[in-house]
């Protein structure tokens, strides 16, 4: 944990916060913090600041927190993917948001298993707390926005241009033409399409290419979906990512 990250019903006033879950224990037991200690924290979806130890018990830490900074940039990936199954989504929440993904759209495809959408890890208490969990590692604030969409053909045609019109469209597919070195990316936001397991039909992949999708491969093996996010997110994140100047 890299970053104590608070949110609204963590505040007593406006600076006070007392926390009583795991990031006290974090607090306590890791990094051992005692009374004057100054930690790193944010606000979700806002500032970074830091953090006063002013109490620590067996049961609550005290911090008194101080804005201090501007937010960090907003993610310029957003995320389509095919609905993996449950225990693949279940540890891959985290790893998105440590990556720095803005939205994350769970879509259903042919290849996708009608029950995965009955599991408990697509509901908002049990993905946010791992989202969270993400942001603090990589020490950031924005929390990904998730939205599940079970109908594929609806979703692309009443909702893809709506939501993501703007957005440069990728899939990432070992039978693409290109690399990402060939597409100009400029200051636009990407909208990066993960298949399922096996792949998207080609009827899947035609619907997506008419929404102005374009295919891109990173090698010629085939991936998992979780091995594949992670893949494409960090290849993605390498053309985007600028330096600061100092």
């Amino acid at each position: 944990m890299n970053l104590i990250l608070l949110q609204p019903n963590d505040f007593r006033n406006d600076s006070l916060a007392v926390l009583s879950d795991e990031r006290a224990q974090h607090i306590r037991k890791v990094l051992r913090a005692e009374v004057g200690k100054t930690l790193r924290i944010g606000w979700l979806n806002g500032s970074f600041g830091t953090g006063t130890v002013l109490s620590v018990s067996k049961n609550e830490v005290c911090l008194q927190c101080v804005v201090e900074g501007a937010p960090p940039p907003k993610p310029r990936i957003d995320l389509l993917l095919a609905m993996p199954r449950p225990k693949v989504m279940k540890r891959l929440w985290a790893q998105l948001a440590a990556l720095g993904v803005g939205r994350i759209v769970l879509v259903n495809a042919d290849k996708v298993e009608r029950f995965y959408f009955d599991s408990h890890v697509i509901e908002p208490d049990f993905y946010n707390a791992r989202l969270v969990e993400g942001l603090q590692q990589a020490r950031c604030t924005h929390l990904p926005d998730v939205t599940v969409q079970q109908r594929f053909k609806p979703f692309v045609e009443d909702r893809l241009d709506e939501w993501f019109g703007n957005h440069l469209k990728l899939i990432a597919d070992p039978s693409g033409k290109k690399r990402l070195s060939n597409f100009d990316f400029n200051d636009r936001k990407v909208l990066l399409a993960i298949g399922p397991e096996g792949g998207w039909t080609l009827y899947e992949q035609e619907k997506l290419q008419e929404h102005g999708f374009e295919s891109f491969n990173m090698g010629h093996r085939i991936l998992r979906s979780d091995t594949a996010c992670v893949a494409a997110i960090s290849a993605l994140e390498s053309h985007l990512f600028t330096p600061s100047k100092v």
